[in-house]
């Protein structure tokens, strides 16, 4: 499977088969985590692998009681060093890099789970209190996000989402005139119109034949 294509048909799996996942296959994902980018490649992310039942049910009551996240054979908790962020870039550092970097792994990994066979959720909600005594957190080090992975019992449609056109502008927000309504058209894709065209002169070509001999 080719990167776009792994992106285009990756799903959020809340559903998972009761198979376990070989520890080979985590620690791919782990390594595809950890080889996201990162603020000034300070890397302040910690994973934190949970496979124990209790320990599962206990994650998923603490997120919301998403008792679904209990049935995945492994659940990866994405966690960040805060004060080494703020100690390179401040407050800023702690507030946004840290988050940002933590994302940046978490879709690393969701993205490598799909890839291998496996499905994944990513699950944000949390009492972060609670979590971080859930996993013995240290002072300064923060959950980010909690990764369910396992083999999906479950094939969910293609969720809605914007067009293009409605997600981009040119060179600054807003305004009718930063955007473009044809995108293919600007990038000088003809050919998807041609065919088109070519597709709705057969179509009536048929329904004229149909008409001639009776149908």
């Amino acid at each position: 499977m080719d990167v776009y294509e792994c992106i285009k048909t990756r799903r959020s799996i809340r559903k998972f088969k009761d198979i376990d996942v070989p520890w080979e296959l985590v620690v791919k994902l782990l390594e595809a985590g950890k080889s996201a980018p990162s603020a000034g490649n300070i890397q302040n992310w910690k994973f934190i692998v949970i496979v124990d039942k209790e320990a599962k049910q206990e994650i998923a009551e603490f997120c919301g009681n998403q008792l679904w996240m209990a049935r995945a054979p492994v659940l990866i908790a994405v966690v960040a060093d805060v004060d080494k962020a703020r100690r390179f870039y401040g407050i800023r550092g702690e507030r946004l890099y840290s988050i940002q970097n933590c994302a940046a792994a978490s879709q690393n990994i969701l993205l490598m789970a799909h890839s291998l066979g496996l499905g994944g959720c990513w699950v944000g909600y949390m009492e972060e209190d609670k979590i971080t005594s859930a996993l013995t957190l240290a002072q300064g080090i923060r959950p980010q996000a909690i990764l369910a992975i396992g083999y999906a019992a479950e094939d969910p449609p293609c969720p809605p989402k914007y067009t293009l056109e409605n997600s981009m502008y040119f060179r600054q927000f807003g305004g009718q005139g930063n955007r473009i309504r044809d995108i293919p058209q600007y990038k000088g894709e003809f050919s998807y119109k041609i065919k088109g065209a070519i597709d709705k002169s057969k179509e009536m070509a048929r329904k004229i034949n149909d008409k001639l001999v009776g149908k």
